[in-house]
């Protein structure tokens, strides 16, 4: 009688737990292949039967049980009319943010904080800049402000270089602020973060700057004016 009871939850198990069939092996080896360098770092059942869920840093793939076919969009639920991918997609980006953390970031705090944001900026982008000469409006709404670095430029290009420049200042934020209004800063060097946010910005999809990110995870591109930032932030 044991014995037929131990089939039986095994049995159960099989049809509730669908992960057990997926070659784990065979999904790395497949996005491994197709993104080198790239590192799994979850994979389990997706909503859709026989579909695997990928999390690699902060992106996610879709992948049959075999890891031959791989897919990379948005699932929705139709019924609920929720972007599933999306929601996971913000969550992925909320412990990605983390482990860069503040002391890593150019903070920019109130004397009361009701919400927070990360911002990637680049010093010579033109919304960026109007968007910081605005940094007490902010303030006043009770948003920290967290900002990143993303010279569209590239690496090695003046954007770069006046990013960490300002990293590199005795007063970061003084310096921050002196960049974007186009003051000239003395030129130096040091360890710094600035590749470590345009890997983690480009990873996030950048397609533009300022790109806002909620401390939900949620994505907001471009200028947002504080009074409509805070509306957005409180209706999270």
């Amino acid at each position: 009688m044991k014995k037929i009871t131990h089939i039986l939850a095994l049995t159960v198990l099989a049809f509730i737990s669908p992960a057990l069939f997926a070659d784990e092996a065979a999904i790395k080896k497949a996005l491994s292949d197709f993104m080198p360098g790239g590192k799994v770092d979850s994979i389990k059942p997706a909503e859709i039967q026989g579909l695997y869920e990928v999390t690699m840093g902060s992106n996610i793939f879709y992948a049959s049980e075999d890891g031959k076919y791989l897919l990379q969009g948005q699932l929705f639920d139709a019924v609920a009319k929720k972007n599933i991918t999306e929601t996971k997609l913000a969550d992925v980006r909320k412990v990605a943010l983390d482990k860069v953390g503040e002391p890593k970031m150019i903070v920019f705090k109130p004397a009361t904080s009701k919400y927070m944001v990360s911002i990637f900026t680049d010093i010579d982008c033109g919304y960026c800049r109007k968007l910081h000469s605005e940094i007490d409006q902010y303030l006043a709404q009770g948003i920290t402000v967290r900002y990143m670095f993303f010279p569209r430029a590239g690496k090695g290009s003046d954007s770069y270089k006046k990013a960490v420049s300002v990293w590199c200042a005795a007063d970061r934020q003084k310096a921050l602020t002196a960049s974007k209004k186009g003051e000239t800063l003395e030129s130096k060097t040091c360890e710094n973060p600035v590749d470590e946010h345009m890997a983690l910005g480009e990873e996030f999809g950048m397609n533009g700057t300022p790109m806002i990110v909620t401390q939900k995870g949620n994505i907001l591109p471009g200028y947002v004016p504080a009074p409509q930032l805070a509306k957005v932030l409180a209706n999270e």
